[in-house]
């Protein structure tokens, strides 16, 4: 196992700026996911991490050892890439000792850990098969068993399952979880996608332009957003945000959002410093700590959308749209006037100039 930490790192094509000064640091045996939209850096930062880019700038360490100048093939690690990469004339035993091959060693030495590996995924009754012959569940198992064999010190993956369908995509979720709990590897798990990251990480580090935006356990991203961009990328159902301003009034700190005045809980006024007053800020709310069927407000229902167990209702508030999450069997109808509440304790406001949390 290996701690690895990323020192004010930065990688440059030009005048593009694909990482932006980004530290980290991951624990021994972590499971960290790097997260964020397409363009981010999340990719760039994982292929420095494993030698194929350079970086512009910085520091890349393995435990004390900086890592910038070694070769890829001296980092000891396991790669498994989106695109599982696997020799379609090789049976499936062949693709997984490939890299044991590589470093020759001894036959039966290979033979033992293939099936080992083959075990542990649950593909030992597949390695006299070849590729064109599996699903892309095997194929993937298949893959994740040759960069296993290895017994690496990291994991490196990106987008390992964006080819896969949704049902499998949640299999292999677990499955990856598992291996990587048993095994103890430091893993680091690139993706676009963040219930994926939300399942599977301990801790996700959230990027967006380069940057760091949050780096915490998924519960703090989800409950705690350091600021807009990282509340509007978490969480299945998107989060409600909405603008207004602050004011104070009779020493209790109102929010001014045209048709919403929401006044805050006793001793928000001492955590909101005096110069913000009268600031514009944003609201986020997310759609389940929204109360349906009673409260201050008032909306009408635009859309109902049901999701087995619960419902997304859509209401519009003089011009607001606000989704609100309740259960299956609430009875919502569209076109009516329904009331609702906010849960107080569970909103989060946001400097609208800076989009940094202030609660």
């Amino acid at each position: 196992m290996v701690r690895i930490r990323l020192e004010n790192l930065n990688k440059r094509f030009g005048d593009v700026v694909a990482v932006d000064n980004l530290n980290l640091d991951i624990r021994d045996g972590e499971f960290v996911a790097l997260l964020g939209p397409s363009g981010c850096g999340k990719t760039t930062t994982l292929l420095m991490i494993a030698g194929i880019y350079k970086p512009t700038s910085g520091y890349i360490y393995f435990d004390d050892r900086v890592m910038n100048d070694v070769p890829p093939k001296d980092r000891n690690i396991g790669m498994v890439f989106q695109s599982y990469a696997l020799y379609p004339h090789m049976k499936v035993f062949d693709n997984i000792a490939f890299p044991l091959k590589l470093k020759k060693v001894p036959r039966q030495e290979i033979e033992k850990r293939v099936r080992e590996v083959a075990k542990i995924l649950g593909i030992d009754k597949l390695l006299d098969r070849k590729p064109s012959q599996l699903s892309g569940g095997q194929q993937q198992r298949v893959a994740l068993a040759r960069a296993i064999v290895k017994q690496p010190d990291v994991f490196l993956m990106d987008e390992p399952l964006s080819n896969l369908d949704a049902k499998l995509r949640v299999m292999m979720r677990a499955e990856i979880k598992r291996i990587q709990r048993e095994l103890g590897i430091t893993t680091i798990y690139v993706t676009h996608d963040q219930l994926e990251a939300m399942t599977m990480a301990d801790r996700i580090a959230v990027l967006n332009e380069g940057r760091l935006q949050q780096y915490a356990p998924p519960e703090d991203l989800y409950n705690r957003p350091a600021n807009l961009f990282v509340a509007g990328f978490i969480g299945n159902i998107p989060i409600n945000l909405i603008e207004g301003y602050l004011k104070r009034v009779d020493g209790t700190v109102l929010i001014d959002a045209g048709p919403l005045k929401i006044g805050l809980r006793d001793g928000y006024a001492e955590a909101i410093p005096s110069h913000l007053d009268m600031s514009s800020v944003v609201i986020g709310v997310r759609p389940e700590h929204i109360r349906l069927g009673r409260g201050s407000y008032t909306g009408r229902v635009v859309i109902v959308e049901p999701m087995g167990r619960e419902k997304i209702v859509h209401l519009d508030v003089d011009g607001l749209n606000i989704r609100a999450l309740t259960s299956s069997r609430s009875r919502v109808s569209e076109g009516r006037e329904i009331p609702f509440d906010f849960d107080l304790r569970r909103i989060h406001i946001f400097d609208k100039a800076t989009g940094k949390a202030i609660l």
